[in-house]
């Protein structure tokens, strides 16, 4: 997301840079390429209008502070203003006591909606919590069949009424159903429309006051831009919504619905939809997300996502031989596999400070780390824990084993090798130094000197077919 907004941004500060001080003139400039680039992201124009001029007015007549140049000034400036246009947020769920907590989810058809109460539900088992969900979409056919499996992919339980039509019943039995189950949670799927209507409204409200919901979410596809804005205000006209959900957040480059829908309707993005899997939902944070659109990275969603996916102890472990400089292949393995469940290699990187813009040529398919482990499997302990060992006999052997080229086995053992003089070199840097070094690693090929891509073979060459490569080679 914000791919477009990001290259705009960082060549309107391009051009600043190298100026003495901010004038009246660079600063209209500036504001005249940001105005349009804002607009081409779909941003609500009013806002778009009152973020230019607030932003006028903080950077117009400042003098550059020593060791910043006119447009890092600048991104500081245009920083704040993301931050305050999409803030303040509160990303906590307020649970009550005694329970059950009850969480109304409310969207158009085609949202995410029924998805979203799975990983919303995932999202409260990871604090602790014992969520159900609530069958209530009675409109949509198969809706309750979804819901269902949704509950069931993320072991939680499922509340439905075979053969009922009223979900304002459904809502009330689902309360006492929870309090026999010791279930402290009750997320509530609602139904939705593929256009706002009357109908929907009242059944909302209906449920709403039948149940009274401590809080009310209103999922939104984060690609229908202002559609997604214009939804919000209806919604929150009717129900009184606490915060909105945006969905395939991933999906849209443009961006317009997440810098508008907070200054349209006064509502805060609590969540955002980042993936089709049930964990793909992150807390929305509008400092991080001003960094991300600024081509700053997000440090702390990097680190987030590290705690979640690390080994403490192994991560111990595998500091102490990077400050040896003893890893093995069988380490860098196992550290490329922790990553992935970290989610897509492009997308973590582009959370490095400096990195993100490097990679915009960068081809991933996602498949080198399957790569990787192919051919380290094929290799003999000896030779994982001591690869320059491998000569090009047992790079032929190594190839054949794992389906790949011989360049494909020297390749990953001179990025291993790069990458462990790396890890080395970063073991004794403190913070500050690491951040500067990862910047600079992000100027660099990705994969060491040889470079990493696999060409998979497809079946194992015949004597006639090596003879004939080898005629060509020549």
């Amino acid at each position: 997301m914000f791919e477009a907004l990001t290259d705009k941004f960082s060549g309107i500060f391009h051009k600043m840079s190298g100026r003495g001080k901010i004038t009246d003139q660079n600063v209209k400039d500036a504001m005249r390429d940001i105005r349009q680039a804002l607009l081409a992201a779909d941003v609500h124009f009013k806002v778009v209008r009152e973020f230019c001029e607030s932003v006028v007015q903080k950077a117009r007549g400042q003098e550059v502070i020593k060791s910043l140049h006119p447009g890092q000034l600048m991104v500081k400036v245009v920083h704040d203003e993301l931050v305050d246009l999409m803030g303040p947020v509160d990303t906590r769920i307020y649970y009550v006591s005694p329970p059950p907590t009850i969480v109304m989810m409310a969207g158009l058809q085609g949202s995410g909606k029924t998805t979203t109460c799975g990983k919303l539900a995932k999202f409260m088992q990871a604090q602790g919590k014992h969520p159900m969900l609530v069958a209530c979409d009675l409109q949509r056919p198969a809706a309750i069949e979804q819901l269902s499996v949704v509950a069931e992919q993320v072991s939680v339980p499922c509340f439905r009424i075979e053969g009922e039509k009223n979900p304002v019943r459904v809502a009330r039995k689902s309360l006492s159903w929870a309090s026999k189950n010791e279930c402290d949670v009750v997320i509530i799927d609602t139904a939705g429309r593929l256009h706002i209507d009357e109908e929907m409204m009242k059944e909302a409200a209906d449920i709403a006051r039948a149940v009274s919901p401590h809080q009310i979410y209103l999922v939104c596809d984060a690609m229908t831009g202002q559609d997604a804005v214009n939804s919000a205000k209806e919604f929150n006209d009717r129900l009184e919504l606490d915060g909105v959900i945006l969905t395939k957040f991933d999906s849209d480059a443009r961006g317009g619905a997440a810098l508008s829908i907070k200054a349209v309707t006064g509502k805060p993005i609590k969540f955002i939809g980042v993936g089709e899997k049930l964990d793909a939902i992150e807390e929305f944070h509008p400092d991080r997300m001003a960094g991300r659109i600024l081509g700053m990275g997000d440090v702390v969603t990097l680190v987030e996502k590290a705690q979640a996916s690390f080994d403490a102890d192994q991560a111990e472990a595998l500091q102490t031989k990077m400050a040896k400089g003893s890893l093995t292949l069988d380490d860098f393995l196992g550290q490329m596999k922790q990553m992935k469940k970290m989610g897509p290699m492009k997308d973590i990187l582009k959370l490095m400070p400096g990195v993100g813009s490097q990679l915009k040529h960068m081809d991933f398919d996602g498949g080198e780390i399957d790569h990787m482990e192919a051919i380290i499997n094929s290799m003999t302990k000896t030779e994982r824990s001591n690869p320059s060992d491998i000569d090009s006999s047992r790079r032929r052997r190594i190839a054949r084993g794992s389906g790949c080229e011989t360049q494909d086995v020297s390749g990953l053992v001179k990025s291993f090798t790069a990458a462990a003089g790396m890890m080395k070199q970063m073991a004794g840097m403190g913070m500050r130094d690491r951040m500067q070094f990862a910047k600079q690693m992000g100027n660099m090929d990705m994969f060491g000197a040889g470079g990493f891509k696999v060409k998979q073979r497809s079946k194992r060459l015949t004597k006639k077919e090596r003879n004939k490569r080898k005629k060509k080679r020549r």
